[in-house]
């Protein structure tokens, strides 16, 4: 007697997910589709899709964590239901929220009395916490303008041309003027001389960075506060000092503990930081944090009680997970102050590491500092031939992804390549990419110019021989027939026998 029966064609379950027609039915991509498929079929179809995605750990680009321990991992995938703004369901949460504010202020050296708390709140990003710094300082400027009778129409911000797209995005959204000090060729960060003179009655704060975007550097953040000082006593102002320490506020106060950036600076009012980045927390949480309360107007703050408590509130969004919270305070108890040490100096010795390997190639100029982000920033010393992009464009071949740009204004004119070390980037791995960029170099080396490259001799050629200049599609014409003759040569010596 035969026990076993036929599955239907229904019973999809049985059937292995490659096996089905899940696999090869096209499925809708802008519409919701009509029907249900198994679960099976919809995890295999999106996590076969996002293989072609790159390697987080090898995306040499971002700053923000790729890496957590297995313990951290389960905390997060734990709280991942937990809606962080229900404080009344989840008291616990939010006492860890109001512990990592306070030991974020006492490692930034708030002011703070015996038992008195911090003032700060737990944010998406720097983004968010710049947007709620830059708020406070905009209200509080207005508020004093007021009650001084005079015009409140027209705030600036002073910052440097180096600033993450995050401050003009607050700048336009939010109706203030943004200031930049321009950049030049060597100096790459905001020059506080510079950022001073372009201070006036109407400015509400100057941003300085601690770590800028572009090549890791510190900027003087104590020389601004001596100077800002100095006009606000001639003047009689009273402008303050933010400091978007998104990037380096994790690294200061342990690679160098006696550099004054920090709340030991009179001036400076508010402090952001990216938890995500060498908080070293996944992506999903920033941090700011106040002088005093006094820097933070009440009238900003929002009470709500219709989720069970009286529950005060600063926030751009409303719901967000718990789980990037939960993640901080275990790293911050985790590590404490001699594990995030040890982070950042293996860090920043596999940033000398890597620095010294691209020096040895003889091809490079270093951009960036041994002070500061550790990262490395660097471009070519001749890219008349071929540029910082198509490096950036032949490493993804091995996997690698490392940006290229261009500088802001006024050093526009100046391309580099950077790579950020993280905590996950090992001796090993630096090592690696030196390997991989001089196979590129040869390459490089053995492949004709790219076609701007040729323009550009070309021009260069006829303004020293004063021959008639070619138009653009002559030139491209040569070249693209040059790149033929060399493709086809190439092909055939790989045909001959040896």
């Amino acid at each position: 007697m035969v026990l076993s029966k036929t599955a239907s064609q229904s019973d999809v379950s049985v059937h292995s997910t490659f096996a089905s027609r899940y696999v090869r039915d096209a499925l809708p991509r802008f519409k919701m589709p009509e029907n249900s498929i198994p679960k099976e079929a919809a995890f295999q179809i999106i996590n076969d899709e996002l293989m072609l995605d790159g390697n987080p750990r090898l995306n040499l680009a971002s700053f923000v964590t790729t890496w957590m321990e297995p313990e951290c991992d389960k905390l997060i995938m734990d709280s991942i239901n937990k809606n962080y703004v229900d404080m009344d369901e989840y008291p616990v949460t939010t006492e860890l929220q109001n512990r990592c504010v306070n030991m974020i202020a006492h490692l930034f050296n708030a002011p703070l009395g015996d038992g008195e708390a911090a003032v700060g709140v737990g944010t998406v990003g720097s983004s968010e916490a710049i947007m709620l710094a830059g708020l406070a300082f905009k209200r509080k400027w207005q508020n004093k303008r007021k009650a001084e009778g005079k015009p409140y129409d027209k705030p600036n911000i002073v910052t440097g041309a180096n600033v993450q797209v995050c401050w003009e995005k607050f700048a336009r959204y939010f109706e203030v003027e943004l200031k930049e000090v321009k950049l030049r060729e060597d100096y790459y960060v905001m020059d506080p001389v510079k950022a001073v003179e372009m201070v006036d009655e109407n400015t509400i704060c100057v941003a300085a960075i601690l770590g800028s975007t572009l090549n890791g550097e510190f900027e003087d953040v104590k020389l601004l506060n001596d100077l800002l000082t100095e006009k606000n006593k001639e003047t009689g102002w009273d402008t303050p000092i933010h400091v978007d320490a998104a990037s380096g506020g994790f690294i200061a106060p342990f690679l160098y503990p006696e550099l004054e950036w920090d709340f030991r600076l009179p001036l400076v009012k508010s402090i952001n930081v990216s938890g995500h980045k060498y908080g070293l927390v996944y992506a999903g949480i920033g941090w700011v944090i106040w002088r005093s309360k006094e820097d933070l107007p009440e009238e900003l703050i929002f009470h709500i009680n219709y989720l069970g408590a009286d529950q005060p509130t600063f926030t751009l969004n409303f719901s967000k997970g718990s789980s990037q919270v939960i993640a901080q305070y275990y790293q911050l108890i985790r590590l404490g102050y001699e594990g995030y040490r040890n982070v950042m100096e293996n860090c920043h010795g596999n940033a000398m590491v890597l620095k010294e390997g691209l020096e040895k190639t003889g091809r490079f100029n270093i951009v960036s500092k041994d002070h500061g982000v550790p990262l490395v920033a660097f471009s070519l010393k001749d890219n008349k031939r071929h540029d910082e992009f198509e490096i950036s464009d032949m490493l993804r071949r091995f996997g690698w992804i490392v940006p290229a740009y261009t500088m802001p204004a006024d050093a526009q004119h100046i391309t580099v390549l950077r790579v950020v070390i993280r905590e996950d980037f090992s001796r090993t791995l630096a090592e690696r990419l030196v390997i991989d960029i001089e196979k590129v170099l040869h390459e490089l080396d053995t492949l004709p110019a790219k076609i701007n490259a040729k323009l550009a001799i070309a021009e260069e050629a006829e303004s020293q021989t004063g021959s008639v200049k070619k138009t653009d599609i002559e030139t491209q014409r040569e070249v693209m027939a040059y790149w033929k003759k060399y493709v086809s040569e190439r092909k055939s010596n790989k045909n001959k026998i040896c």
